[in-house]
């Protein structure tokens, strides 16, 4: 089986066509691409479509590749127009293409534009290799307000376009039969190297937090992405003795359903599944919230607590009906900011 081709975040592009407008502005060098900085102390040079004066700055244009993913924004056009400023803030304004939040529960508050806190970090770092002096970055997607219509994104709360997303800055394929074959070799070597409690997550927030919080080996961390049902059936052939499954509600809840692919097109909502949890164990109606991650911050600390942990023992209830009880079971659910939210089951394996 050949690799499948990486390829850039839309935060990615963001910050490349940002360093070049500054570039442009502060230099007057046009670039054909350029350098940045990646989360992860990495670098990637990204090619620059365009760059050109604006009216009061400077624009640089940079087309999504998302390599081998079936990405809804490939091939878009990811321009930054920025502007000098008083002060020596990076400022962000959302253009044309790009979305502004209008409910709580996201991770940019109501009113802002709707790009994420990895992006803006990136877009921060990059515009800081070329000035130090205040700048405003407009970042807009050509045609991003028609390819919104085709996500979660107006159910959200995001009105007018998408969201610049990233959290590693790198797209990494999942086609479903290359991830399988990737978990199967991942628990594979789980097993070789003698994992007896592995950690099962969603994707790097929960890899993240699991680090933080555990005590695990590099190898006892799996990413499962959305393939859960996948993944726990080739659990069962190993013989581990315990499993740790971690995430976040808005991802596991849907497990507590049987919704063991937990990809938005190919699953239902978790938003109704927390909601009757809610007015189960809290004796009132949720309130009204965009995600998953909404309906808890609208609650104080016990209550958090308390909806937090019956719906982990309901993840891990669900989890160890999928097993057979193969192996001990234990669920903890987390927030956005790797917070933990809930637990259920024994965590010594891993403590």
């Amino acid at each position: 089986m050949s690799a499948l081709r990486e390829g850039y975040t839309t935060g990615s592009c963001a910050a490349a066509a940002a360093k070049a407008a500054v570039w442009f502005l502060a230099e007057g060098s046009v670039a054909g691409s350029v350098e940045i900085p990646l989360p992860d102390g990495q670098r990637r040079c990204l090619p620059v479509d365009h760059v050109r004066l604006t009216e009061d700055g400077a624009e640089a244009a940079v087309r999504k590749d998302a390599g081998d993913d079936p990405d809804v924004t490939n091939a878009a056009l990811i321009v930054a127009a920025v502007v000098w400023t008083e002060g020596c803030d990076v400022e962000f304004d959302a253009g044309e293409g790009v979305g502004t939040v209008t409910k709580p529960g996201l991770a940019i508050p109501p009113g802002g534009p709707a790009i994420n806190p990895g992006p803006r970090r990136m877009i921060r770092e990059a515009v800081r290799e070329i000035t130090s002096r205040g700048v405003r970055v407009t970042v807009s997607m050509v045609g991003g307000r028609e390819l919104a219509v085709k996500t979660f994104n107006p159910r959200l709360g995001i009105t007018g376009g998408l969201s610049i997303l990233g959290t590693t800055g790198i797209v990494r394929p999942f086609s479903c039969s290359a991830l399988r074959e990737s978990l199967r070799c991942a628990l594979n070597v789980a097993a070789a190297a003698g994992v007896r409690a592995p950690v099962f997550v969603p994707g790097h927030i929960g890899e993240r937090a699991v680090r933080k919080r555990f005590r695990v080996a590099p190898e006892q961390v799996v990413e499962v992405g959305n393939e859960w049902g996948f993944a726990l059936d080739e659990a069962a052939r190993h013989p581990f003795a315990a499993l740790l499954a971690l995430g976040h509600p808005g991802k596991l809840a849907k497990l507590t359903m049987g919704g063991w692919d937990t990809h938005s097109g190919r699953s239902g909502s978790a938003l109704p599944i927390v909601a009757q949890m809610h007015a189960a164990v809290l004796g009132r109606p949720a309130a009204e919230a965009p995600t998953v991650e909404g309906f808890f911050t609208l609650l104080g600390v016990e209550e958090k607590k308390t909806l937090g942990d019956t719906l982990a023992a309901a993840v891990r209830a669900a989890i160890q009906t999928r097993t057979d009880g193969r192996f001990e079971i234990a669920a903890v659910l987390i927030d956005l900011g790797g917070r933990i939210l809930g637990e259920a089951g024994n965590k010594t394996a891993w403590e």
